[in-house]
């Protein structure tokens, strides 16, 4: 992996990783159409890390203020009834399926998932969910009324994006406005329900780099982990203004224009579904 490479991969990441139109599906596509190969499953994991520190920054008075009582909730249990340590219980809960998922179907992850056919599927399908939680959800929800089976729907709606194409926040946005929750109320939790996984998976994946016929170095990976970190806060701050007034429409028929377009250049034979390979 090139310099510049890495560069135009870091600003799709950034840009695509908030967005519901999957991170991971556009690096894959952006890379096979550009003919440099598969990143592999390692780069994504481990650029979002960069993404995921722009959550922190965004969030940060937010995840402090959980942290710190989810932290006195261990020994006090006056600190057990309040709202932001009972969050951050719930976020652990929420983060079980993609841990325990991640971890059981590690090798499809790493290949039969990146399959583009499966992409172009993902990206079809779970867009129209999405539309249809956008255009029946009750929104009525906050993240007050959050418990352990909402945050376990959340959290299996989450361990989807495992497949490039469904989008973790696509998915678990769609969850939380089926069941009820506002949609900026569902991106928020969205938003912070990744961060402990999407920390894990990039550590986990760290000593990957440049192994096991993974297409990514460690320099070029760094350069775009550090891209994805600024432009994601870019994304996240015009999304959270976005969505107080706005529908996911616009977002649902890009993902089914780009999925059709994606399976016309499969079989017509300008792709090979497993276009690119790690190494390749």
């Amino acid at each position: 992996m090139g310099w510049f490479e890495a560069l135009v991969l870091g600003l799709v990441q950034g840009l695509t990783e908030f967005l519901p139109i999957s991170s991971s599906a556009h690096v894959r596509i952006v890379a096979a159409l550009s003919g440099w190969g598969d990143p592999g499953a390692a780069f994504t994991a481990v650029t979002q890390i960069g993404t995921e520190l722009a959550v922190i920054l965004y969030f940060g008075p937010k995840i402090g203020r959980i942290l710190r009582a989810w932290f006195f909730s261990l020994y006090r249990p006056d600190w057990r009834r309040d709202p932001e340590a009972r969050l951050g219980w719930l976020i652990i809960v929420g983060s079980l399926p993609i841990v325990v998922l991640g971890l059981l179907l590690q090798d499809e992850i790493d290949k039969a998932f990146r399959d583009l056919r499966i992409t172009a599927t993902t990206l079809i399908v779970f867009g129209l969910i999405l539309l249809f939680a956008d255009r029946t959800a009750k929104q009525q929800r906050t993240l007050d009324h959050l418990n352990v089976p909402h945050g376990l729907v959340y959290g299996f709606a989450q361990a989807l994006a495992l497949i490039p194409g469904v989008s973790r926040s696509g998915g678990t946005t769609s969850a939380g406005l089926l069941m009820g929750y506002t949609r900026s109320e569902a991106a928020e939790y969205s938003f912070l329900l990744a961060v402990p996984a999407v920390f894990g998976s990039g550590l986990y994946k760290l000593t990957d780099i440049g192994k096991n016929g993974e297409n990514a170095q460690w320099g070029p990976t760094i350069l775009a982990t550090l891209v994805a970190f600024g432009v994601g806060y870019l994304v996240i701050a015009w999304l959270m203004a976005y969505i107080k007034k706005r529908s996911f429409v616009p977002f649902v028929i890009y993902r089914v224009v780009l999925g059709i377009v994606l399976f016309g250049l499969v079989f017509g034979g300008v792709l090979d579904p497993n276009a690119g390979p790690a190494g390749g």
